[in-house]
């Protein structure tokens, strides 16, 4: 495995860096200070920026604007625009129109492509992905979903509950999972179909309020009720929607671990900063081991978080599914920002927690990491079932 990044890749990098510090994060600075939300109209004049300064879409083509880079080479691109919350949506790298665009990319036809992904990969358009839905429905184990999807002659008729559908409200678009055949294992019976946001019956019941401050496009509870769809809404094909799903969800945990190290690679700047030159018992706070060990901790996690994600995002490349080194990265570095994050809090003291620094926030934030695009204990699963399979499958 090489994990040196290629020449232009780190100028890449480099230039994000400088326009998240230069651009993005006195916007984070001022919003925080105010209080105001992120809107459409500051984003727009973000993406404005980074479209002028090349910056724009790193995954996706450049017929459409974009940097052409592989899973490989955003690694240290998406991490340097993590810095802020503000910088995966700056350039066009946040979930979940990144995972969307990544879906699309792969499994859409052409007229898809034209409707949907064009335009979302030109900055035009929001989307989202319509899958988790409220108990008794589908959540870490997405084989109990209850949305249904009934062919009515050329059409498909969709009824169905979910929630924390990101994007949701603003998104001009769903991708929507739903069961079309109960005869059959989930696996084989599920199927994605796009739509339109103003589809008769698609019903945003509510934003529904989360952890940390309010983000911006939400996370929507929705009620599908006889949503009509022609059979050319299908993404893929007919029985294709967990496949579908699980190529979008690989390579979308790697991509949040890669945003997350960047959020928490500034904290533990921060906090360094922070006891560099707060002084207490008779020096500055970096003078006393016990802040020096909490630093060195989350630079020694942090590294092991990188060569995690960088593993993993080489065996993508070379074709593999690495489902099992996406569920460790997906793990540990979610677990990994937590801790970082919390030390950081603790070494600010009481400017930690405060809103002055923004680390009370991406603190908040960052508990719902260990949640979503699965849960810690499912890619605990997941590994354990690996190991169980080559070291005594024989006895099970």
């Amino acid at each position: 495995m090489d994990f040196n990044i290629p020449r232009h890749v780190e100028t890449i990098a480099h230039r994000v860096r400088q326009f998240v510090d230069d651009e993005v994060i006195p916007v984070e600075t001022e919003l925080l200070r105010s209080g105001v939300d992120l809107n459409r109209d500051i984003l727009g004049d973000l993406r404005a920026r980074a479209k002028a300064a090349r910056l724009w879409a790193p995954t996706m083509p450049r017929k459409w604007g974009g940097m052409g880079l592989n899973i490989q080479e955003i690694v240290p691109v998406f991490e340097q625009a993590g810095r802020s919350m503000l910088g995966p949506l700056a350039i066009h790298c946040a979930a979940p129109d990144e995972g969307n665009m990544h879906l699309l990319h792969n499994w859409a036809n052409d007229a898809q492509t034209e409707r949907y992904l064009a335009p979302l990969a030109k900055g035009e358009a929001f989307s989202a992905f319509s899958m988790t839905e409220p108990p008794p429905g589908a959540g870490s184990d997405p084989r109990m979903i209850q949305t249904r999807a009934i062919r009515d002659g050329d059409d498909w008729i969709i009824n169905g509950h979910k929630w924390l559908t990101t994007n949701g409200e603003i998104a001009d678009f769903f991708i929507i999972m739903a069961r079309t055949d109960p005869a059959v294992h989930p696996y084989q019976g599920c199927t994605q179909f796009l739509a339109p946001r103003d589809t008769p019956g698609i019903n945003i019941l509510r934003d529904v309020p989360v952890m940390g401050a309010n983000d911006f496009g939400g996370h929507v509870e929705i009620l599908y009720e006889n949503v009509r769809l022609p059979d050319s809404a299908i993404l893929g094909q007919a029985g294709q929607g967990f496949m579908l799903a699980q190529s979008r969800l690989g390579p979308a945990r790697l991509t949040h671990c890669m945003r997350w190290t960047g959020i928490a690679q500034r904290a533990l700047e921060i906090a360094a900063d922070y006891a560099a030159g707060r002084e207490a018992f008779g020096g500055p706070l970096a003078s006393h081991q016990s802040i020096q060990w909490m630093l060195a901790e989350s630079e020694m996690e942090l590294k092991m978080g990188r060569l995690l994600v960088q593993e993993a995002a080489w065996r993508l490349a070379q074709g593999e599914q690495a489902r099992v080194e996406t569920s460790i990265a997906k793990l540990q570095v979610s677990e990994i920002v937590g801790r970082v994050l919390d030390r950081c809090v603790q070494i600010c003291g009481g400017t930690g927690i405060s809103r002055d620094l923004p680390l009370s926030g991406w603190y908040e934030k960052a508990r719902a990491f260990r949640i979503y695009d699965g849960a810690s204990e499912v890619h605990r699963m997941v590994v354990a079932r690996d190991v169980i399979k080559r070291y005594a499958g024989e006895k099970i």
